[in-house]
């Protein structure tokens, strides 16, 4: 390596990783997606230790999701965080009033948590990471990586072990706590528990995705391919016209 090559490489180095921030931040939401999921239930156990009715909590918590939405809807946002929350806040709301236990307001979230870090366990062990369907569109690769770049497979493999890791112990935590604590001291611990395990493992999916080799642009290929396909066409039409001229001639 030269000492012009190196500043060409650090800059590709620091292009990937703005990149890998980039498609992290869109697929995860950022700062506005992380106040989206943690609010309605602060709301709920924020009421809920006041004056212990939960009724009122569940109204607030479904109340402030909608208004997440409506907020998105009217800023022309995406969507699809927002309307995440509402789901989950609906079915944890359902379970609350059907079974008049508040603690069963966070049942949904904490069953939907335990079944996504077995997912990120299982798929990897089968040899689909389920961090490389996640991100694997908004990279623009699909999945490329699976054949054709195995060390970014390798780096969805790891970060997916590592959000699958975080998750159950998560869930260790916060499942034993369902059955001995009250709705109370549950619902602080899941709200203290939702951003710190998530930024963990944004990190860490940083960390490997950044060291990765970089990903293949299908998309790029696709239209490179048709572009070519194109130009080929366009040849013979010529080649066809210049000869048609030449046994006019």
């Amino acid at each position: 390596m030269t000492s012009l090559d190196k500043p060409t490489e650090d800059t590709e180095t620091d292009d990937a990783r703005a990149v890998t921030e980039a498609a992290l931040f869109e697929a995860f939401g950022g700062v506005r997606g992380m106040v989206e999921t943690v609010l309605p239930g602060l709301l709920f156990v924020t009421i809920f230790t006041i004056n212990k009715d939960l009724h009122l909590s569940a109204i607030a918590a479904l109340a402030v999701s909608l208004l997440l939405v409506v907020v998105r809807l009217v800023m022309r946002d995406t969507v699809k965080h927002a309307f995440s929350g509402v789901f989950g806040v609906a079915f944890g709301v359902v379970f609350a009033m059907m079974t008049g236990n508040a603690k069963n307001f966070y049942l949904p979230g904490m069953l939907y948590t335990l079944g996504l870090g077995l997912a990120y366990v299982i798929s990897t062990l089968a040899g689909v990471p389920l961090m490389g369907l996640i991100l694997g569109p908004v990279f623009k690769e699909n999945l490329s990586w699976r054949t054709r770049n195995p060390g970014r497979k390798k780096a969805y493999a790891k970060a997916s072990y590592a959000w699958g890791g975080i998750l159950l112990a998560k869930c260790a935590i916060l499942f034993p706590l369902y059955w001995w604590a009250d709705t109370a001291q549950l619902g602080w611990v899941l709200v203290a528990l939702k951003i710190p395990p998530f930024l963990l493992a944004v990190w860490l999916t940083w960390v490997f995705l950044a060291k990765a080799p970089a990903p293949i642009d299908v998309f790029a290929e696709m239209e490179a391919e048709e572009k070519a396909e194109e130009e080929r066409k366009r040849a013979e039409r010529e080649e066809t016209a210049g000869g048609r001229h030449r046994r006019e001639a």
